[in-house]
């Protein structure tokens, strides 16, 4: 089809659209067509290009069918395409969709596990605490119109009782107003003790919380989503369970008085349909424009949580390297980043601010004062309007006929009944906001538990550097007493290949000492032996990880008592288990030449920050004493002694030889060799090599290359000598032209 006819269908269709709709072609409806003429021109310019590739002729000549045919094609195609597109935003966007019910019912059933549980007996007292209040609220509303009419009928002795009345339910009213916060309280403790504990179980299944932070990059703050996140969505769901729960009670119970009241003070249908239509039209003419004039709020608190977590991560950050940056002077650099993080934040802020101002600015009109205005006019129709017939068979207006505090009964209890339901319906319809924001909490915790559940699984999404796509093909299967790799490559999260392919096998009674220059993927081995990273290709044979033991170049001091940090990562029940007490410490205490320490930090209870508290050497030292605490048959030594003298590292090596651990040691010392019978050299371009070690040979040669590496470091200072005393002398110096001219 040629593009003066697409034009004039076009033209066609358009004009045929507005004589049909009487000229109220919207603007977003032109576009539309506009759209869609340019891509179907485009489309068709494609197709006669493609045609002609292949050598068609039939481009000119087809028929006026198969134009039709195109164009439905093309159509469908486009739509197709931009509904995926839609609903790829519409995934991504927290919003009251089928996503977010899916979500919000798996998280419900980790929440509330059956009816029998804590958390849905909670549940019922809080949902009989707002159907008691409802019918209270219904109570007082009719107390009060009795006051009022006994007020008008100047009645003492009935107005004095009824006043004791309304003391004697401020009372049990008071207790389940306070009631309903405090079990709405409980409620969200309980639904967030019970997802806290859900969810720390996932974050510690099979080092998830090791892998989630340095495997994959779906979750950048972890600990924003464990605390925060959690708190605020069991806070705003146990909080809108109440104001959705009793707004809807409020409503179905004063409807039904209301209705019953307006058709006893008026006998006409239509005076008491007409409140009905009101009603219906105020409710829903308001759900349907605050529906359409509200913001993205989930997806704006989403971003909110995303931007806290991020700021809080740059505080920890700081906190953890405070020394490294202090060393480095970086303080203007690290605080442009919080400041530019905070900016963010602020920035984010800013928007929900304004966007919840205009919001809100227009659901007070509509829902206090035009629903106000409504209600008035609600009330008024049956009161105003009522009639009664005399004995004479004449219609007297209700002005005549009914008394004026019958009047003003019925307009005081109509009145409070409607304010009771007005307001209702305004936190039913404010709640829109909350669920919209619900919906971003509920994203982001369905998120991180998602996540959680792939990593535990060995399913790792991650931004590379390179755009390899790893797939976890190897396999890994338990020994009890050798390790063996066959064709193991080490490979990094980022998808880096440090060696290709790693062969060798390590049998009880062998040490394996591992060299080579940094970024060889000497630690990155350890990484794949206890299971940290994944076995990719080939297979890993080795013993259960109780059978070994990891000891890095910094070991981690936890919280707690010098017996703690001994036993780590035992407890003291687990040690008794054992058959171990304070005797067996004090012993693996003198084996590491720590027996001081005791005495020193006033007995094994005491607690301090030990981080602090013990030296590098000492915190070493207490690494390797775990060794002795725990016996595994294999250790994984990574530069674990290299603030340790020469002599205590000496006698720990052999002690752990005596004990019949097998070591795999990552070190520098040449002072270590003695203790290892086989050597693992990684040359830092993929290459290595197992041999067994000769360590007199080794030790001769190392002591060759100290003495030729310091030789060769005098060279340029004795050049430089000459260079200065020629220039004193003012002479040449041959021997120096030909030292340059070499170099």
């Amino acid at each position: 089809m040629s593009g003066t006819t697409q034009a004039k269908k076009l033209y066609e269709i358009l004009n045929r659209l507005v004589r049909t709709n009487g000229g109220r072609v919207a603007g977003g409806s032109l576009a539309t067509v506009l759209l869609y003429c340019a891509i179907k021109k485009t489309y068709a310019i494609y197709q006669a290009k493609l045609k002609c590739k292949k050598g068609g002729n039939d481009v000119v000549g087809t028929t006026e069918a198969k134009e039709t045919e195109g164009v439905t094609s093309v159509v469908d195609l486009i739509t197709s395409s931009a509904n995926s597109q839609q609903n790829a935003d519409k995934a991504r966007t927290p919003a009251l969709n089928r996503e977010f019910l899916l979500q919000l019912r798996d998280l419900i059933k980790i929440i509330i596990p059956s009816v029998w549980s804590k958390e849905f007996s909670i549940l019922v007292i809080h949902t009989g605490t707002l159907v008691t209040r409802t019918f209270l609220s219904i109570y007082v509303a009719t107390l009060e119109g009795r006051l009022v009419k006994s007020i008008v009928k100047k009645d003492i002795h009935k107005f004095t009782m009824l006043l004791i009345n309304w003391f004697l339910i401020a009372v049990p009213a008071s207790f389940v107003n306070s009631l309903i916060r405090y079990v709405e309280s409980k409620l969200s403790l309980a639904f967030r003790t019970r997802l806290v504990n859900h969810s720390y179980n996932l974050y510690f299944e099979n080092q998830t919380y090791y892998r989630v932070s340095n495997m994959d990059g779906r979750i950048s703050t972890a600990d924003q989503c464990l605390t925060e996140d959690l708190t605020m969505f069991t806070q705003s769901i146990s909080h809108l369970y109440s104001s959705l729960t009793k707004p809807l009670l409020d409503v179905l119970i004063t409807t039904i008085s209301l209705v019953r009241i307006f058709k006893y003070k008026s006998n006409s249908p239509l005076n008491t349909s007409v409140p009905g239509i009101i009603a219906f039209v105020s409710i829903f003419g308001t759900a349907l424009i605050l529906r359409l004039s509200s913001p993205k709020f989930g997806k704006m608190v989403a971003e909110e949580a995303r931007l806290k977590g991020n700021l809080r991560f740059i505080h920890s950050r700081i906190i953890t390297n405070a020394e490294e940056i202090a060393f480095y002077n970086g303080h203007k650099v690290e605080l442009n980043q919080l400041l530019n993080s905070y900016t963010a934040l602020v920035k984010q802020m800013k928007i929900i601010f304004n966007q919840k101002f205009s919001y809100i600015m227009l659901e007070q009109f509509i829902m206090k004062y035009m629903w106000s205005l409504c209600g008035l006019v609600m009330v008024a129709i049956p009161v105003m309007s009522r009639t009664i017939e005399n004995t004479d068979g004449d219609v007297t207006t209700s002005q005549d006929a009914l008394l004026v505090s019958e009047r003003t009964q019925a307009f005081t209890v109509s009145r409070s009944l409607l304010m009771s339901a007005s307001d209702a319906c305004e936190r039913i319809m404010s709640s829109y906001k909350e669920i919209l924001e619900l919906a971003g909490y509920t994203g982001r915790v369905s998120e991180m538990l998602s996540v959680f559940h792939s990593v535990s699984q060995g399913q790792y999404e991650r931004t590379q550097v390179n755009s390899r796509h790893l797939e976890i093909k190897g396999e890994t299967v338990e020994t009890e007493d050798y390790i063996k790799l066959v064709d193991v490559p080490v490979i990094t999260p980022n998808g880096d290949v440090v060696v290709p392919s790693l062969s060798f096998q390590i049998n009880p009674g062998m040490h394996l000492l591992i060299t080579g220059p940094n970024g060889c993927g000497k630690s990155s081995l350890f990484r794949i032996l206890a299971d940290l990273w994944p076995v990719y290709s080939g297979t890993l044979y080795k013993p259960s990880p109780r059978r070994m033991y990891y000891i890095p170049q910094r070991p981690y001091m936890s919280l707690g008592t010098l017996r703690d940090q001994l036993i780590y990562p035992d407890t003291p029940a687990d040690m008794s288990v054992k058959g171990y007490t304070d005797k067996h410490l004090d012993n693996i205490l003198n084996i590491v030449s720590l027996s001081h320490i005791v005495q020193r930090v006033a007995g094994w209870d005491s607690v301090y920050d030990w981080t602090d508290v013990l030296s590098g050497g000492e915190k070493q030292r207490i690494g390797m004493a775990r060794l002795f605490y725990h016996r595994p048959k294999f250790a994984l030594l990574d530069e674990c002694t290299s603030a340790v003298s020469i002599d205590v590292e000496g006698h720990i090596f052999e002690a752990a030889k005596a004990c019949g651990i097998v070591m795999l040691t990552i070190t520098h010392r040449p002072s270590l060799w003695k203790y290892h019978t086989h050597l693992l050299q990684l040359n830092g371009e993929g290459g290595w090599k197992v041999e067994e070690l000769n360590t007199a040979d080794r030790l001769t040669l190392n002591e060759e290359k100290e003495k030729l590496e310091s030789q060769l470091s005098g060279i340029p200072k004795i050049r430089d000598r000459l260079r200065d005393v020629c220039t004193m002398l003012g002479e040449d110096s041959s021997v120096l032209d030909d030292t340059d001219d070499v170099v």
